[in-house]
């Protein structure tokens, strides 16, 4: 299929297929005539970037699930590469939300001790479990 069909499929526009190609996520064939050519498994590829990137991956740590995709798992995160970048991710958020948590508590504690009575109704935040793995 060519590009703009892809686009369309994709849900995405054609000039970020183009920066796909460029990034080295998305493979660029050409046909005789120049157009970008693109397989069936190539909508995969970019539904894939596409659902990372909405969660807040950016487009380097897409490359393990691609490669997993490419090696012909069905899904992206079946291999130990791509479960390394969820295990990484999960603990960076982690992190973020000890840190809130922690600049909640700091924040709250100056409220109630600059104006007693602007705390009343504030309510404590439990800690967030933390799942290991």
């Amino acid at each position: 299929m060519r590009i703009g069909e892809l686009a369309a499929r994709a849900g995405v526009s054609t000039r970020m297929l183009r920066y796909y190609e460029q990034q080295g996520l998305l493979p660029a064939r050409r046909a005789a005539n120049g157009y970008r050519e693109y397989e069936e498994s190539d909508l995969r590829l970019v539904a894939q970037i596409r659902a990372l990137l909405d969660t807040g991956f950016t487009l380097d740590d897409t490359r393990p699930f691609l490669d997993c995709l490419r090696a012909g798992h069905a899904d992206g995160a079946a291999c130990p590469e791509s479960v390394a970048v969820y295990q990484r991710a999960l603990a960076e958020i982690d992190a973020e939300i000890r840190a809130l948590i922690r600049r909640r508590a700091e924040v709250a504690g100056r409220l109630a001790r600059s104006c007693p009575g602007c705390a009343h109704g504030l309510q404590e935040v439990q800690a967030v479990p933390v799942r290991r793995s």
